[in-house]
């Protein structure tokens, strides 16, 4: 799968969920999320790195929850993009592999 098919698929995840909870997603919503997504990213980093309060999570536990804070915050700005009309990809190829 490519970063697009990737970014349609989350967009339908996305769209259930905001007709779930009847959630209004706009430029500002989008860009909340990834910070609320970066925040809980930080917060699972320090616990993995013992540097947070853990309680009884093992280090199996935290480890997942790295990997899936990871993926909300790329799912989370891949459908920004998405929602702004930015092809990823290409925006990748344009500000990172012109140094190739």
């Amino acid at each position: 799968m490519n970063l697009n098919e990737i970014s349609e698929r989350l967009g339908k995840v996305s769209d259930i969920y905001a007709e779930k909870f009847g959630i209004r997603r706009d430029d500002d919503w989008f860009v909340l999320k990834i910070q609320e997504e970066l925040g809980e990213l930080s917060s699972a980093y320090l616990k993995l790195t013992q540097r947070a309060r853990i309680g009884e999570e093992t280090q199996a536990s935290l480890e997942t929850n790295l990997k899936e804070e990871i993926a909300d915050v790329i799912a989370m700005t891949l459908l920004f993009a998405k929602h702004k009309g930015i092809d990823v990809e290409q925006a990748i190829k344009d500000k990172w592999f012109r140094y190739l």
